[in-house]
């Protein structure tokens, strides 16, 4: 009895994972993704590493999961692993505002964003 499995959402040589309620506007932590996109795994993770934006230790821990997911979910070999695909997405803004000049009132928005990381293991050319 019992429920029938899943099916996997990425191919068989891939594997993900997700960050959600960061709080950092979508556009700056896209800057971030795009350090990243399309490296191995292990230069991206230096890059993060050294990375002088705040964001940077969140999508590191990120990937991190990207991989450990990698391995030991679905036994895919770490030193292979390149970051195939890394977006970006909204999430909630919280409104907040402070009183100005004349009776005005200004806006204050707070944005959260998320990340999806999604590592791939491809082949050595030899």
């Amino acid at each position: 009895m019992g429920q029938e499995k899943n099916p996997r959402r990425v191919a068989d040589n891939e594997a993900m994972a997700k960050l959600r309620m960061l709080r950092t506007s979508p556009q700056k932590l896209n800057l971030v993704a795009q350090l990243i996109r399309g490296k191995k795994v292990e230069k991206a993770l230096t890059d993060l590493t050294f990375s002088k934006k705040r964001v940077a230790q969140d999508v590191k821990k990120c990937l991190q999961s990207a991989i450990a997911n990698a391995e030991n979910n679905h036994g895919l070999d770490v030193d292979d692993l390149i970051v195939a695909e890394a977006w970006v997405g909204k999430n909630l803004v919280m409104k907040r505002g402070r009183p100005r000049a004349r009776g005005r009132y200004g806006k204050i928005m707070k944005p959260f964003s998320e990340i999806t990381i999604k590592v791939r293991q491809v082949e050595e050319q030899a």
